[in-house]
């Protein structure tokens, strides 16, 4: 049996065609595309070191931040970190136009709203992220090594300054959580082939890959809210985690080696996803 992989050509074809007769509106969904594109990316890398972690082959698995930092070591890596952040930059701009003006055609019924407010949460982190991206580059100009988690600890310690600041880091550590529970239940209902322009073997793969994409994300994103709850709770920022750090209380369960390779496993397909999204995704912008 042979895996159906997502036919390119159609949908690349009609993205040429649009820049001869519509311009600006090929170049939006172009970065549209990228986003997606660099979205995956991210998650491909932060599976891939947590792979390697789990098969103790390097010592800590990192979050999306890390796992970029990492890229520097390659040729053209940090050319690379940019087009990624840019490419955030085009993902947070597409959530902005789904949401705010409905792109996607949901509705206004309250399922539509809550489904474009979950967008324009979406937009929200990953132009957060993209900014934090824009930080690590700019911390390896100045010669510094970027520090993932004295970040995190410094961002949730700042919060809790704040008037009701461990009551909003609870809220941010319940709202990952509800993320995560939401990732694992899309995992089991959505239907993620279905909207995109390929043919029906391609549409399959591409559903199965996302279903067990989106569980071992929620997988991911359970353990970093509990920290953050925690933090709030006891109003102690060193209890504060990012991605990596909850990847890595994983790794401390009973069998949390294999627990981390299967969440690994699934932070990858997700990537994979993301990336099959954005080049076949259908784009419903119109002048």
């Amino acid at each position: 049996m042979t895996l159906a992989m997502p036919h390119l050509g159609r949908p690349l074809a009609r993205l040429k065609r649009r820049f001869g007769r519509r311009p600006w509106i090929a170049l939006l969904e172009a970065a549209a595309r990228a986003g997606y594109v660099a979205r995956g990316l991210v998650y491909l890398s932060v599976g891939t070191i947590a792979m390697l972690a789990a098969l103790r082959l390097t010592p800590h698995a990192r979050g999306a931040l890390g796992a970029l930092e990492a890229w520097a070591a390659w040729p053209l890596g940090v050319g690379l970190i940019w087009l990624v952040a840019l490419g955030l930059c085009g993902f947070a701009g597409w959530r902005a136009l789904q949401s705010v003006f409905d792109i996607d055609r949901c509705g206004t019924t309250p399922r539509a709203l809550g489904v474009r407010a979950g967008q324009a949460i979406s937009g929200l982190t990953y132009g957060g992220l993209a900014i934090s991206v824009f930080s690590v580059i700019g911390a390896m100009a100045e010669l510094r090594e970027p520090d993932e988690q004295t970040a995190t600890l410094a961002f949730v310690d700042s919060l809790l300054d704040q008037p009701f600041g461990p009551a909003m880091v609870i809220a941010m550590g319940l709202f990952v959580i509800a993320a995560g529970v939401g990732s694992m239940i899309r995992s089991a209902f959505d239907q993620f082939g279905k909207g995109l322009e390929c043919r029906a073997e391609a549409r399959a793969w591409a559903d199965g890959v996302a279903r067990f994409g989106y569980l071992g994300r929620g997988v991911a994103l359970l353990p970093a809210g509990v920290l953050l709850v925690n933090a709030g709770w006891h109003a102690r920022a060193s209890e504060a985690r990012g991605l990596g750090g909850a990847l890595e209380l994983l790794a401390g369960w009973p069998f949390g080696h294999a627990i981390l390779g299967l969440t690994a496993a699934g932070l990858i397909a997700f990537g994979l996803f993301a990336v099959t999204e954005g080049v076949l995704r259908p784009m419903r912008l119109t002048t």
